[in-house]
């Protein structure tokens, strides 16, 4: 699905892209697609010589869920003294948090096509176990202990 937009920013900035084709959700199940992306970027700045990629210049990019893949690997990579450190990562409306499907920019935009409030928890649900059927819980917010909701609060709160 982003063959023709990979090719068009290897082409346009000059650059080395690699796509990874990881599993997907709901056939396969949290982490399989993170360790799929962790795998290829590993294995990608391990061999950069021979691609010809100079190791200060790797960047990280997904959007949706590859952006909440761009972001996983990113903070697992960060602390490794055995790989080149990424220059940078890129998030396109990633899927960064489940806490909370209340905030304010889920209610500016719960009508907004293509990914409304409910579709985008529905996924996100998909994504941790392939199951949906505590949708409702999650959308109200039940689905989280008030004391995670207390020990995230200073980073997923409405104000």
């Amino acid at each position: 699905t982003h063959e023709e937009l990979c090719r068009f920013i290897a082409r346009e900035s000059e650059s080395v892209v690699v796509s990874v084709g990881y599993r997907l959700a709901p056939e396969h199940k949290y982490p399989a697609a993170y360790e799929d992306c962790l795998s290829a970027t590993q294995h990608f700045l391990q061999h950069l010589q021979h691609y010809g990629v100079d190791p200060a210049r790797v960047t990280v990019c997904g959007d949706s869920a590859g952006g909440n893949l761009a972001a996983a690997v990113s903070q697992t990579l960060a602390g490794r003294s055995d790989l080149p450190r990424l220059r940078a990562q890129i998030l396109i409306y990633p899927g960064l948090q489940a806490l909370d499907f209340n905030l304010p920019s889920y209610q500016q935009n719960r009508g907004v096509p293509l990914l409304f409030r409910e579709r985008a928890a529905f996924y996100m649900l998909q994504y941790l176990n392939g199951n949906a059927t505590k949708l409702e819980e999650v959308l109200e917010g039940s689905h989280i202990p008030v004391d995670i909701k207390l020990k995230y609060r200073k980073w997923v709160n409405p104000d």
